[in-house]
């Protein structure tokens, strides 16, 4: 089974930068997508940033300061946060929807989550 591995997280001082990496343990086959969530205590899980032949969309909230880019030659996904704020503050997941191999139905797979704390 593919997992994927997620580094880049820890504290941060509110208007500094933390750049998040998610990297397969395999090379995919195939990519349909890859994306990032984030999940702050007692919220439910939101998108923070989508990337797919689509193109690029992100939530408001994070619109102008975070950027989200793939390497599918690497199975790779970052994400670059700027000007991070306090209610930035959350675990984020990496989410890659791929084929591991040829022939293969298509697969969600996760990140194990990664804390990001934007505090002074």
């Amino acid at each position: 089974q593919v997992q994927l591995v997620e580094s880049g997280g820890g504290l941060v001082q509110p208007g500094g930068s933390l750049r998040l990496t998610c990297a397969a343990s395999e090379t995919f086959f195939s990519i349909n997508a890859m994306a990032w969530y984030r999940q702050a205590p007692g919220k439910q899980r939101e998108l923070v940033a989508v990337t797919n032949t689509d193109g690029t969309n992100y939530a408001d909230s994070v619109k102008g300061r975070f950027t989200i880019s793939g390497d599918n030659a690497k199975s790779t996904v970052y994400l670059q946060m700027n000007s991070l704020k306090p209610e930035d503050t959350a675990v984020y997941y990496c989410n890659i929807v791929a084929r591991a191999r040829p022939g293969v139905p298509l697969y969600n797979y996760w990140g194990q989550g990664t804390q990001v704390t934007v505090s002074s």
